[in-house]
């Protein structure tokens, strides 16, 4: 089973996309575990992560969460707008399997 980390200012509005993600995860029977952190507990988390997206108010950030997981096998996207905004779980579990396809772990 693969990771997901999200990451936001403070952990709240992640929180809903997570849920959202594993409720289209569940119906589309994708094993992946989903959890919310806020951009502070990511050094605490960053252990347990195969896939870190995060929030598009973030995106100034990826280079540093880049360099935080070089030396990981962790992918990082920054989660689209219209896709955050809208909390999409359907859309946001799509991101997760183009960036690798993990449907069959």
């Amino acid at each position: 089973m693969k990771n997901v980390l999200l990451i936001c200012g403070s952990g709240a509005s992640s929180g809903f996309m997570a849920a959202a993600i594993r409720k289209a995860a569940k119906k589309r029977k994708v094993h992946l575990s989903v959890k919310a952190a806020s951009e502070s507990q990511l050094d605490d988390r960053i252990n347990e992560t195969d896939y870190l997206l995060i929030g598009p108010h973030l995106s100034y950030m990826l280079a540093e969460f880049q360099e935080q997981t070089k030396d990981k096998p962790i992918k990082a996207l920054v989660i689209p707008h219209t896709i955050y905004g809208t909390l999409n779980g359907e859309k946001a579990l799509d991101l997760i399997l183009e960036m690798e396809d993990i449907s069959d772990d």
